[in-house]
């Protein structure tokens, strides 16, 4: 092995490690763990407040404000609804969308009977 190859086989290495290190994310502190679970329990309350839709199949999750919305939902209009509760929830930066549309009483659309 050349001098040359050797070395660039190094820089490579180095920037791998550096890249993998540098990647993940510092943990949070006690501080930053109580206004995520205290945004997440707000954006939660004022879901469960909303006199249209029932939003009980919806989890909530929120990390340095980036609230995640998570489980199932019977109407696009209720999906997009519960976007817009969580986005005018103080303490929201941005919300995530990972909720499914439940269509005739399956979820994803699924080809069964309906009953559960």
């Amino acid at each position: 092995m050349t001098v040359e190859r050797a070395s660039s086989s190094v820089v490579l290495a180095v920037g791998v490690v550096l890249a993998v290190g540098c990647s993940a994310a510092a943990p949070k502190s006690p501080e930053q763990e109580r206004a995520d679970a205290a945004t997440a329990e707000r954006v939660d309350a004022a879901l469960d407040a909303d006199p249209i839709y029932y939003f009980r199949h919806v989890e909530v999750s929120v990390d340095d404000g980036v609230a995640l919305l998570r489980g199932y939902v019977w109407t696009t209009d209720e999906l997009y609804h519960a976007q817009q509760i969580a986005r005018r929830v103080p303490g929201v930066t941005q919300v995530r969308n990972e909720m499914e549309l439940e269509r005739q009483g399956n979820r994803g659309g699924g080809g069964g009977t309906g009953s559960q």
